[in-house]
């Protein structure tokens, strides 16, 4: 599987998202659109939900100065197609409100580093939850200036962004976060904790 096979530019950066479409909010298109306008030999490849989604979105983004060529839109494929082809992404860009949940577990499976933003909700944690469990804390932000910057930082500086490649080839072979029977056993652990914690009347206590 090559860019061509896919639609992608060959000499491009290509920043990445496959989730769902309504998990694509205004705040966050917006610093999506800024970091492409800051990095001009960029694409954004993304997942079509329907043919007025492709032609909202494309429309935003010239609103935004950016040219609706410059959104590529991918078909749907089976499971190990779709892993496979995430290979052709530099960088995965995490959604805000609604993180990815298997998306970004994909893009991480495939060594694909995923920039995300951590909240306070359980639902905008998710992404956070998972770079620190397979050893990519620095990849988490705290607010969407410094994921922006972060993400025009990996797309100009191509020996750091592959230094986060091989560290992410390594690491998901040998932390948590793909360590089905450790994952089992910390979630126990979790469990009883949580009900010690209630069992004591006291209030949550977990971050994660």
């Amino acid at each position: 599987m090559t860019r061509t096979d896919m639609g992608l530019p060959q000499n491009s950066f290509v920043f990445c998202s496959f989730t769902q479409a309504y998990k694509i909010e205004l705040k966050m298109f917006e610093v999506w659109m800024k970091i492409l306008k800051q990095t001009a030999n960029s694409v954004l490849w993304l997942l079509p939900e329907s043919p007025l989604t492709e032609a909202n979105l494309r429309k935003e983004a010239e609103k935004r100065g950016i040219s609706a060529a410059r959104l590529i839109f991918t078909r749907r494929l089976d499971k190990p197609d779709h892993l496979t082809r995430h290979t052709l992404a530099d960088l995965v860009l995490d959604t805000r409100i609604y993180n990815g949940h298997t998306t970004t577990s994909d893009a991480l499976w495939a060594g694909v580093p995923v920039v995300a933003w951590k909240a306070r909700i359980f639902a905008s944690r998710v992404s956070s939850g998972l770079l620190k469990a397979v050893g990519l804390p620095q990849l988490v932000m705290q607010s969407l200036e410094e994921y922006e910057s972060m993400a025009i930082r990996l797309s100009e500086n191509p020996e750091e962004l592959l230094t986060i490649r091989q560290q992410l080839a390594k690491k998901r072979l040998t932390e948590p976060l793909f360590d089905t029977p450790r994952f089992a056993k910390d979630i126990e652990q979790a469990y009883k904790a949580m009900w010690k914690t209630w069992l004591a009347g006291k209030g949550a206590l977990v971050d994660v």
